[in-house]
């Protein structure tokens, strides 16, 4: 499926992972692939309200708590510039499918990192 909206279409994801050499490029295309996939669910979905893109998102949030050990395998970790990398990219998916009153922790409630 390919993202339809507009701004997310030509959204450059997790630009300031992928500009740091911490972060595997190999790890960080993974954590773009889980963004594209919530938004491609968002489309299919159209979540109708808070709750139902809370939904979405938490299980995209649980995605990227599973690869933190891939990471640390790699000497590097899902740490504070990557959790406001990640966070934000989220933020602007909710804000792109119009759900611009997302609360930013919320969206990303059940991450460990």
């Amino acid at each position: 499926m390919t993202i339809e909206n507009p701004t997310m279409a030509g959204y450059e994801f997790l630009t300031d992972m992928y500009a740091s050499d911490y972060f595997p490029d190999a790890l960080v295309a993974k954590g773009e692939a889980i963004l594209r996939e919530l938004c491609e669910r968002v489309e299919a979905e159209r979540p109708a309200d808070l709750p139902a893109i809370y939904a979405l998102t938490h299980e995209a949030t649980v995605r990227f708590n599973d690869l933190q050990e891939d990471f640390w395998e790699a000497d590097s970790e899902i740490e504070t510039a990557a959790r406001d990398c990640i966070a934000g990219d989220f933020g602007a998916i909710a804000d792109a499918y119009g759900f611009t009153n997302a609360d930013l922790e919320e969206l990303v409630a059940p991450r460990d990192w």
